[in-house]
C-alpha cells in the first residue's frame, strides 16, 4: 500500500514510471496529431507543457530531461549537418550567406528597439534580448527530414543561415557578458580567436583522419554507432571550452561526418532512428515543462510582455525570409519552408536568458530578471508551434513540387530488379552495401540474393554454409529496410545456375565479387567470372574493394569510345552516380569528348548534387596514365565491353594483365553494360540550362556521331 502512495504522490519521480509516461507522450502524441492533422513536434512540446510542474505536476524535470533533453537538440543538429547536400550547400553559399546576414540583423534590430522602446529595459537587457531574437533553432527540422527534403536548397540555405545567426548572437553574447564579468580587453579576444583557430583546425584536419582509421578497422554496427555519438559529443564539448557553443560542434561534426556515412546504410537508419524515437522526443517534451502558463493569466505586465516578444520575433524573422525570397527571386513555398526552420527558439534563446539572469548589474540586481525569462519561454512554445505549422505547410507544397518535377522525367518501363551473387562471407557486406547504393529507393523493389551450391558436393556443410551466408545478406538489407528475396540453388554448372536464376527472376543485372586469384589460375577474372560475362546480355558489375566503400575517396571512371551506342549506357551512369552520390565522394569520367558531353547532360539533369569532372581519354589504352593520380583509397572503374559488341576494343585483351600490373592495391569496379538486345533505359530529360529537350536512343547516338563526323 505504501508503495502505491508512493508511484501517485506528484510529482512521479520513480525511473520506471517517469520513463513510461514519457514513451506513452512519444507513442501518442504523433498518433492524436496526425489525425488531427497537426505536426506531432507540437503535440510533444504540450505535453510536457501540461505534465511539468508549471501544469498538472506529474513529472519533475529532473537530471534525465537535462541530460535527454541536451543530447535531443544536439541530435537535431548533428542530423542536420550529416544530412546536409554538401554539393548544394556549395552552389548555394551566397544565398546562405545572404539569408543568414538577413535573418540576423533584422530580428537583432528589432529585438533591440522592442527591448528599449517598448519593454524599458536597459540597454545591456535590449542587447541580450536581441541576441535571442537574433539566434534560432531548427526544432522543426524532423519535417523537412519526414518528407524526404534534407537536401532541399531551401532547406540548406536555412541550415546554413541558422549556424550564421547563432555565431553572430553568441559573438555578442560574449562580448556582453565579459563586460559585466571583467573579463573583456584585447589579450580575451585573442585568446579566443586563437583557441577558435585551433579548434576548426582540429576539428576538419583531425577529425576524418581518426573517422577513416576507425571504418576501416572496425566493421561492427554497435561499435560505429558509439563511436559516431561519441565523436559528437566531444566536438559539442571541445566547442564549449572554446567559448563556441556546443550546438555548433555538433552541426560541424555532422558535417564531417556527411562524407563518411551513406544515406543509404544501416547505420544511417540506426542514427536517426535512435535520435527520431528517445533523444529528439524528450528534448521536446523537456522544452514544454519549462513553460510556466501561470503568469500569463494572472499578471497582465507578462501578457505584455509575452506578445510584445511573440510578435517582433515572430514578424521579424517573416520579414527577413520574405525580403531574401524577393531578393533571390524564390518561389513562396521556400520563402514558407525558410520562415518556418528559422522562426524557433529553443536551446539557445534558453542558455542565453539564464546569462542574462546570472549577469548582476549591481548587488542582488540581475540583468534580466524571472519575468523576462518566464517571457522568453512562452516565446519559445508559441515559436515552435507557429515554426512547426509553417514548416509543415511549405514541406508538403516544396513536396508536391519536387513530385511534379519528377514526374517529367520519362523513367517508364524502368526494369531494374538487381540480383547479388554472394559466395564469400567476407564479401558479402560491401557486395550488398554496393547493391543497395545503386538501387532506386522510390521504386522500392528488393534486392535478390542467390548462393549456387554445386551440385556435386551436395553435402550438409555446404547446404548449411549457404545458409548462413544468406542469412548475413538478408541481415544486412534488413538493418537498411530493404526488402530481400534470399535463393540457394544447386547447379552442376555453377555459370548456368547463375544466368537461369537470373532469367527466372527477371533480373537486370547481376553484382558480384572479383574471384581470388590462386597461384594456378590463368585468368585475373578467374574462369566462372569470365564465363558469366559471356554467357549473358545483361549487366554484370564486378567489384573488388581494399576497404569498406564508404571510406572511398573519389571515383574514378574509364569509359570506352562509342560506349553511347551500347543499349545500357544510361543504366550503368545512374548506377555509378548514386554510388557516388550515397558515399558523398567526387567522380572524375575520362572519355571521349562526345561520350563525355551525354554523360555530363545526364549527370546534370538526374544527379546535380554529385560532384562530376570530366576529362578527356579517346583510347582506353591511356588508362595507365592514371595510375599516377589514383590512391589506395580511391576506386577504379572500367565501363568494358563484351567481344563484338559496339564499343568493344583491342585494348580489353590487355585489361586483366593491365589491372593486375598497375591498380593491384586500389578498389576496382568492372562494369559490363546490357548490350546487344533493346534498350530498356530511353531516357528523356532537360539540358542543363533547360533551353532544349535532349533525347537519346540507339539510333539519335549514331545519328549524332555520324554528324560530328562530317
Amino acid at each position: 500500500m505504501d508503495s502505491i502512495t508512493q508511484y501517485l504522490n506528484f510529482p512521479i519521480q520513480d525511473p520506471t514510471w517517469v520513463f513510461f509516461i514519457v514513451l506513452l507522450i512519444i507513442l501518442f502524441a504523433p498518433l492524436l496529431f496526425h489525425k488531427l492533422h497537426i505536426p506531432h513536434i507540437i503535440g510533444m512540446i504540450l505535453a510536457g507543457v501540461a505534465l511539468g510542474e508549471n501544469g498538472f505536476n506529474i513529472l519533475e524535470r529532473d537530471g534525465s530531461f537535462k541530460i535527454f533533453g541536451q543530447v535531443g537538440i544536439y541530435y537535431i543538429m548533428f542530423l542536420a549537418g550529416i544530412e546536409m547536400d554538401l554539393v548544394g550547400l556549395k552552389r548555394n553559399i551566397n544565398k546562405s550567406l545572404l539569408f543568414g546576414v538577413i535573418t540576423s540583423l533584422i530580428p537583432f534590430a528589432c529585438g533591440l528597439a522592442a527591448g528599449y522602446y517598448l519593454l524599458n529595459y536597459s540597454f545591456s537587457a535590449s542587447l541580450l534580448l536581441a541576441c535571442i531574437f537574433a539566434s534560432h533553432t531548427i526544432v522543426a527540422y524532423p519535417i523537412v527530414a519526414r518528407y524526404g527534403l534534407n537536401k532541399h536548397s531551401a532547406v540548406t540555405i536555412s541550415i546554413s543561415a541558422t549556424m550564421i545567426a547563432l555565431l553572430f548572437a553568441l559573438l555578442t553574447l560574449a562580448v556582453i557578458a565579459n563586460r559585466y564579468k571583467g573579463e573583456g580587453g584585447v589579450w580575451f579576444w585573442i585568446l579566443f580567436f586563437v583557441k577558435c583557430i585551433a579548434y576548426f583546425s582540429g576539428l576538419f584536419w583531425l577529425f576524418p583522419i581518426i573517422i577513416r582509421w576507425f571504418f576501416r578497422r572496425y566493421t561492427d554496427r554497435v561499435l560505429q554507432y558509439i563511436f559516431v555519438i561519441a565523436m559528437m559529443f566531444l566536438a559539442a564539448g571541445t566547442a564549449n571550452l572554446c567559448g563556441i557553443e556546443g550546438l555548433l560542434g555538433a552541426f560541424l561534426s555532422g558535417l564531417i561526418f556527411n562524407r563518411f556515412i551513406p544515406h543509404m546504410s544501416s547505420l544511417m537508419n540506426r542514427i536517426e532512428f535512435v535520435g527520431n524515437a528517445l533523444f529528439i522526443p524528450y528534448f521536446l517534451v523537456g522544452v514544454g515543462m519549462l513553460v510556466n502558463l501561470k503568469p500569463v493569466f494572472t499578471d497582465m505586465g507578462a501578457i505584455v510582455v509575452v506578445v510584445i516578444m511573440v510578435v517582433v520575433s515572430t514578424l521579424s524573422k517573416l520579414m527577413a525570409s520574405f525580403i531574401t525570397r524577393k531578393i533571390l527571386h524564390l518561389p513562396h513555398s521556400h520563402g514558407l519552408v525558410m520562415f518556418g526552420l528559422t522562426e524557433a527558439h529553443a536551446a539557445g534563446a534558453i542558455a542565453m536568458v539564464m546569462v542574462g539572469t546570472s549577469l548582476m548589474v549591481a548587488p542582488g540586481e540581475p540583468l534580466m530578471n524571472t519575468a523576462v525569462l518566464d517571457g522568453v519561454v512562452m516565446m519559445i512554445l508559441l515559436s515552435c508551434i507557429i515554426s512547426s505549422i509553417a514548416t509543415d505547410k511549405g514541406a508538403r507544397k516544396l513536396k508536391l513540387e519536387s513530385d511534379s518535377e519528377k514526374s517529367q522525367v520519362n523513367d517508364k518501363g524502368d526494369d531494374e530488379k538487381i540480383l547479388v551473387l554472394v559466395k564469400d562471407s567476407e564479401k558479402i557486406r560491401n557486395l550488398t552495401q554496393t547493391a543497395i547504393m545503386m538501387r532506386n529507393p522510390e521504386l522500392n523493389r528488393g534486392l535478390i540474393c542467390l548462393n549456387v551450391v554445386n551440385d556435386a558436393d551436395p553435402t550438409e556443410k555446404s547446404r548449411r554454409m549457404s545458409r548462413e551466408i544468406l542469412e548475413q545478406a538478408e541481415e544486412i538489407c534488413s538493418a537498411n529496410d530493404v526488402p530481400a528475396q534470399v535463393q540457394s540453388r544447386l547447379a552442376v554448372n555453377i555459370t548456368n545456375g547463375v544466368v537461369h536464376a537470373l532469367r527466372e527472376n527477371d533480373a537486370s543485372e547481376i553484382i558480384l565479387g572479383l574471384h581470388e586469384p590462386r597461384p594456378h589460375d590463368t585468368s585475373y577474372y578467374g574462369q566462372f567470372t569470365e564465363n558469366l560475362i559471356q554467357s549473358m546480355n545483361r549487366q554484370v558489375i564486378v567489384v573488388h574493394y581494399h576497404q569498406p566503400v564508404n571510406t572511398i575517396g573519389k571515383i574514378f571512371v574509364a569509359v570506352p569510345d562509342n560506349a553511347e551506342y551500347e543499349t545500357g549506357f544510361y543504366r550503368w551512369i545512374e548506377r555509378v552516380l548514386r554510388l557516388a552520390g550515397q558515399i558523398g565522394c567526387k567522380i572524375e569520367f575520362y572519355s571521349s569528348e562526345t561520350t563525355g558531353r551525354l554523360i555530363y547532360q545526364y549527370a546534370q539533369a538526374h544527379h546535380k548534387s554529385v560532384r562530376t569532372e570530366f576529362k578527356v581519354m579517346e583510347s582506353l589504352t591511356e588508362v595507365y596514365s592514371l595510375r599516377q593520380v589514383i590512391h589506395h583509397d580511391h576506386m577504379l572503374i572500367i565501363v568494358a565491353a563484351r567481344n563484338g559488341s559496339l564499343s568493344y576494343q583491342r585494348a580489353f585483351a590487355r585489361l586483366p594483365k593491365l589491372l593486375q600490373d598497375h591498380f593491384n592495391d586500389c578498389s576496382l569496379m568492372l562494369i559490363y553494360p546490357d548490350q546487344f538486345g533493346e534498350s530498356n533505359t530511353e531516357t528523356t530529360f532537360t539540358e542543363p540550362h533547360g533551353t532544349t529537350s535532349f533525347e537519346m536512343s540507339k539510333t539519335s547516338a549514331w545519328l549524332s556521331k555520324w554528324l560530328s563526323k562530317i
